[in-house]
């Protein structure tokens, strides 16, 4: 049932594969618009956000699974609205424990050669066809990034939120990565092998955080807004209209 949060995404519809190649083009640019245009006018009020990444393949039987529930949920109940990228694994987890506390828990959904499964516990649920898309949203609206453990799309996420920091393409907000055993080797690796050969700055390392608990995930968050509101100074918004 569709309520204020949800509603069914209504894209053009997709030319036939026998329409020359320059309207399809023409088309692909319509449907980029009108996904960056309804995801705007549907996410816009969301905030403060955080959204959470992690692996598709993790069980709710997991400790993994609990952990981003748990987080979640903390971060729900104390006012953030959770994004996630709507599917399986730690994105279910995420939604779970956003649904069942105070504030809306969102999910940005992807289509795919092989269909994600969208998880039941979105209050907002959008779909993108275009990665990029959705990624721009899961920056635009987030006041923090909360990194599980996963595989290639989490380190992508998680890389392109630390290139958008350290560019200054975006403004500066937590990037937190959660359960350090997971993450040990990629971060000495970042500090030994990077930041020795002078790859990236040695400050850049204090882009990301590493933290287990997760009522300190929620107080490492509040401790950077401490001094600010959580909305994007001036300064800060005249830079992600260039985002």
């Amino acid at each position: 049932m569709e309520n204020e949060f949800t509603r069914a995404e209504k894209l053009p519809q997709r030319p036939a594969d026998d329409t020359p190649v320059i309207a399809r083009e023409a088309w692909r640019i319509f449907g980029i618009m009108s996904e960056f245009v309804d995801a705007t006018e549907r996410l816009n009020a969301i905030h403060p956000a955080v959204s959470i990444f992690g692996s598709a393949r993790v069980e709710p039987d997991h400790p993994y699974y609990a952990l981003a529930e748990r987080i979640a949920r903390l971060l729900s109940d104390a006012g953030f609205a959770v994004i996630s990228g709507g599917g399986p694994g730690i994105m279910e987890a995420a939604n779970k424990g956003a649904f069942h506390g105070r504030s809306p828990s969102v999910g940005l959904n992807i289509q795919l050669p092989l269909e994600q499964k969208s998880n039941p516990y979105q209050d907002i649920s959008q779909t993108f066809h275009h990665f990029f898309a959705r990624k721009y949203m899961f920056v635009k609206c987030a006041s923090a990034y909360v990194v599980m453990p996963g595989g290639f799309g989490t380190l992508d996420e998680l890389l392109e939120a630390m290139t958008l920091v350290q560019t200054r393409k975006t403004r500066k907000i937590p990037v937190i990565l959660v359960h350090e055993p997971f993450w040990r080797g990629l971060v000495d690796w970042f500090r030994d092998r990077l930041v020795d050969e002078k790859m990236i700055s040695p400050d850049d390392i204090n882009l990301i955080q590493v933290i287990n608990e997760p009522e300190a995930v929620a107080d490492a968050i509040f401790k950077h807004y401490e001094t600010r509101g959580f909305d994007p100074l001036p300064t800060e918004h005249e830079i992600m209209l260039n985002l």
